[in-house]
């Protein structure tokens, strides 16, 4: 059995990481609202160019942006774009999503097919250096305000080589923020556009009715702002991770402190079970050295 002085020391220990995970969930929690304002913030601004790209698709049928074009994938390579965290102690977020890809890189491997990569987020990018992957670009530290300009760079490698027929498809991969206690590993085709991201609702179609006067012309507005909705849709993905990410510390830093408050009690039931069989044994040599004095 361990002496009281050992059990002292690690009480000391165990209230000590209770302290830092304390203060790291209250740092998450102050972080999460305004990670979760950001993200609610976007989604109008998403919906909008959702429904100005839908109905420019459909009002100008003589040009087919490549975007929006099926595309027969045969062996091509296809594009990854993975969203992650850039630092830990966030529970199973990174390592969900991470598991979901590890599923998808067997079957396209069973396909023949490789894979080209664009990082964002430091765990995402050691991840795929980890599998062997090829990574064209990648970004990391975005801090707690993801700024679009730093995302342009890694996006457009994987953009461009789809537009010049180089890759089969790209996919986003990231985590959907549910509810606070709830995040969503994400595996989506952003290219070529799926129908159900294009679709209209009766009533936006009556809303989007018009149609347009292009200028200069009709390929180079269609062209911009497919570019403009894909941004959007990596902006908000973006987005969406961080307010998982926050969500995701915020409810393992609590129960982290849980399982500190509750070992903290355990030892110090051992303690005082530990001390109070020292008292009851000195109290025993005691009664007992009087008694054969007596």
């Amino acid at each position: 059995m361990p002496s009281t002085k050992e059990i002292r020391v690690k009480i000391k220990s165990v209230q000590n990481t209770r302290k830092i995970t304390k203060a790291m969930e209250m740092v998450a929690a102050s972080k999460m609202r305004r990670a979760q304002e950001r993200m609610r913030l976007l989604r109008p601004y998403a919906d909008k160019i959702r429904n100005i790209t839908a109905h420019l698709s459909q009002a100008n049928p003589e040009y087919k942006h490549p975007f929006l074009a099926p595309r027969e994938e045969g062996s091509l390579p296809v594009g990854l774009i993975l969203v992650s965290t850039d630092k830990g102690l966030c529970g199973g977020l990174n390592t969900n999503i991470q598991r979901q890809l590890l599923v998808r890189f067997r079957k396209w491997e069973s396909e023949g097919k490789r894979f080209e990569a664009s990082a964002i987020g430091a765990k995402g990018l050691a991840f795929l250096q980890r599998l062997g992957g090829d990574v064209v670009a990648q970004v990391v530290q975005l801090g707690d305000r993801p700024s679009l300009e730093k995302l342009i760079g890694p996006v457009k490698p994987l953009l461009d080589a789809y537009s010049a027929g180089k890759l089969g498809a790209v996919y986003l991969a990231y985590s959907r923020f549910v509810n606070t206690m709830k995040q969503e590993p994400v595996i989506e085709q952003l290219l070529p556009l799926t129908a159900d991201r294009l679709v209209q609702s009766s009533e936006e179609r009556k809303q989007y009715s018009w149609d347009y006067l292009y200028e200069p012309d009709a390929r180079s507005v269609i062209d911009d702002l497919m570019v403009r909705y894909i941004e959007a849709l990596i902006f908000q993905a973006v987005a969406e991770n961080m307010a998982s990410e926050q969500s995701a510390r915020m409810v393992a830093m609590k129960s982290a402190s849980d399982n500190a408050k509750k070992m903290i009690e355990e030892l110090q039931l051992v303690y005082n079970k530990t001390r109070q069989a020292g008292i009851t044994k000195e109290i025993s040599e005691i009664v007992g050295g009087s008694a054969a004095i007596a």
